[in-house]
């Protein structure tokens, strides 16, 4: 763990060391309901190359901006009626939006990977919020791990991977959600979903009606990698046991041992709440490789599955 991380001070002033590191340039622990993100300044071009310097990370691969409010994220992207049914039923929330950028300058031209649409979404996660507010303008926050690896979803973990490279940490406690965010395009006639999250497509469908899967609009999403969310050892997912060697995630009553049960009830929330966990904790044992049982694809299943399949390298 990154020494200058070890000894928090209050709440309030992380909140603030955070919001002061911002605005000089540097980059912080941000706490969110969907995983720990390595935060900077989305205007500072310099400040989102340290970044993807300290994950190593793709620089063709877009940022998602946070921002406080919907006010704030309607100064930063044109948002027609369909995005902003969007975020009134879903911010703040893990829901991110992909929209049409309308100030370049509040989110620098690296961070959208040179595209003319912008992520953006307003974090759920109350302490997010007061760091965004602390600092003054929009943060772009990917997930606090070195690029390719399971994402944290506790502050011990983020600091592990990527506290060395940052000025400042705040700790939310373990994240409510563990997966990242749902994010959808609304861009011209279409309404397409780039990546499944924990706000689920038929929610979706239900207050703006029918999704486009988004082939096209990929490019624009982070996270859509073929290989990511990878630990080191190998992931085999749809397993129905282990291969010598192995460590097995189950699903479901009777599934493996509890220790490294994705849920033992079957339930779809806890197993995204557990994944990047269990594949970090796992792979600290250093197994020959991980094997996971089948996970259902519905509902939330679906996120839990794109992870899974990036994770193993296979996307279908």
């Amino acid at each position: 763990m990154a020494e200058h991380l070890k000894d928090s001070p209050s709440v309030t002033a992380a909140i603030a060391d955070a919001g002061h590191a911002l605005r000089n340039g540097r980059l912080v622990i941000l706490p969110t309901e969907t995983v720990y993100g390595l935060a900077a300044d989305a205007s500072n071009p310099e400040a989102v190359a340290a970044i993807f310097e300290a994950k190593g990370r793709p620089r063709f691969n877009p940022l998602i901006a946070h921002v406080a409010d919907a006010a704030a994220a309607e100064r930063l992207a044109v948002l027609d009626g369909r995005a902003r049914a969007l975020a009134e039923a879903f911010w703040p929330g893990p829901l991110t939006i992909v929209a049409p950028i309308r100030d370049a300058s509040a989110v620098c031209d690296l961070a959208r990977a040179g595209l003319d649409s912008v992520a953006v979404r307003v974090p759920g996660h109350a302490r997010a919020r007061a760091v965004i507010e602390a600092f003054g303008g929009a943060v772009v926050a990917p997930s606090a791990n070195r690029s390719g690896r399971p994402s944290p979803t506790t502050f011990a973990d983020a600091v592990e991977e990527t506290g060395a490279s940052a000025a400042a940490g705040v700790d939310g406690g373990p994240c409510a959600v563990g997966l990242e965010s749902t994010v959808v395009s609304v861009l011209g006639g279409r309404v397409a979903l780039l990546r499944p999250g924990s706000v689920t497509a038929a929610e979706i469908e239900a207050l703006i009606g029918p999704l486009d899967r988004g082939a096209e609009e990929g490019h624009r999403s982070p996270g859509r990698l073929t290989l990511h969310y990878a630990p080191d050892a190998p992931v085999r997912i749809n397993a129905d046991e282990a291969r010598p060697g192995e460590i097995f995630l189950g699903f479901g009553p009777g599934s493996g041992d509890p220790r490294w049960s994705l849920s033992e009830t079957g339930d779809l929330k806890q197993a995204a709440a557990r994944l990047f966990r269990l594949l970090r904790e796992a792979d600290r044992e250093k197994p020959s490789g991980i094997a996971v049982a089948p996970v259902p694809a519905e509902g939330l299943g679906e996120a839990v599955n794109d992870r899974l399949k990036r994770a193993s390298g296979f996307v279908g």
